[in-house]
Parts: structure tokens; C-alpha cells; sequence
């Protein structure tokens, strides 16, 4: 049995940007919650120590003496960190066929492309220091990226381009 899903205009998988925003929330709430999970397991590490090492990006040190303050900022942060990322890929799929044909392996490729930046690049740049250099949680950062950022990211910017392209087109 085939069931037809009808698409009205009010219809949120209609809207290319209600779907990039889908896909960053996704992959924003999973990646927070493995890191929160993570370090509550490995070293008893509470969720507002993780929100506030988030928001060491922007205030240093300080940060793990904001209390819940800095622990909202870190997790605001991280959100629209994640946001950027999706509305990059989207924009990216919009213009490369091959995004939105595979979002499976390209999504993975970005996951991967993602951990380097951040790790790399943005946290190195940031006022938060180095971070962790525990090789277990090196490995599962790198598959967190892969499977629970990138390609989610992926598959919800890849639906959102096609809508538009089909809207456009």
C-alpha cells in the first residue's frame, strides 16, 4: 500500500529554510548530547560544565564562572555554530549537483571536513584553549561528525535544495 503525502503550501517539508534549520537542530542536539553523555560517563562531568566549555570560545576561563549565564550562552552558541553549518552545505547543494545526489557520502565527507575545521581551526583561533587530547574521545569526535552532524545536515539541506530548485525551476 502506497500512501500519498500531499503537499500544501503551509506544509513545513515545503519550506527550504524550516528544513536547514530541521537538519541544523538535529545535528546540533545530538552532537551536544554525546559530548554531554560522554563526559558524564568518562568523568563525571556535568551538562553545564560541557555548556560552559562551549562558551569558553568566547569568554575564556571566565566562562566556567558564569554559572547558567554562560552554560545558555555556550549552548546558544553551539546552535547557531551548527545552524552556519548546515546553511553552508544548503547553499553549496544549491549549486552542485553531486551534493544532492549523495547526501549519504558528501555528508559523511563534510562531517569529516567539519571535525578538521573546528578542531583545526576555530577552537585553536577561539579564547577556549585546546581541547581534550583523549584518544577515545578523538575517535568517536571524528564518527560523531560523520554520522550525527554531516550527514544529517546533509539530508535535510539536500530536501530543502531540491524544493527550491523544483519551486524555481
Amino acid at each position: 500500500m502506497h500512501i500519498r503525502q500531499e503537499h500544501s503550501p503551509g506544509n513545513p517539508l515545503d519550506n527550504p529554510l524550516l528544513l536547514v534549520l530541521s537538519g541544523g537542530f538535529l545535528a546540533a542536539a545530538l552532537d551536544i548530547a554525546f559530548a554531554c553523555v560522554y563526559w558524564a560517563l568518562s568523568s563525571d562531568v556535568p551538562p553545564l560544565r560541557i555548556l560552559q566549555s562551549v562558551a569558553a570560545g568566547a569568554l575564556g576561563e571566565a566562562s566556567f564562572e558564569g554559572g547558567p549565564f554562560s552554560a545558555s550562552l555556550g549552548l546558544l552558541l553551539h546552535f547557531l555554530i551548527v545552524f552556519v553549518m548546515a546553511f553552508v552545505y544548503y547553499a553549496a547543494a544549491l549549486r552542485l549537483a553531486p551534493l544532492r545526489e549523495n547526501a549519504w557520502l558528501f555528508g559523511g565527507a563534510y562531517g569529516l571536513l567539519l571535525y578538521a575545521v573546528m578542531n583545526y581551526v576555530v577552537v585553536p583561533l577561539s579564547r577556549a584553549g585546546t581541547g581534550p587530547k583523549d584518544s577515545l574521545w578523538i575517535t568517536l569526535g571524528v564518527l560523531v561528525h560523520v554520522l550525527l552532524i554531516g550527514i544529517p545536515i546533509a539530508l535535510f539541506a539536500n530536501r530543502a535544495a531540491r524544493r527550491r530548485l523544483a519551486a524555481s525551476g
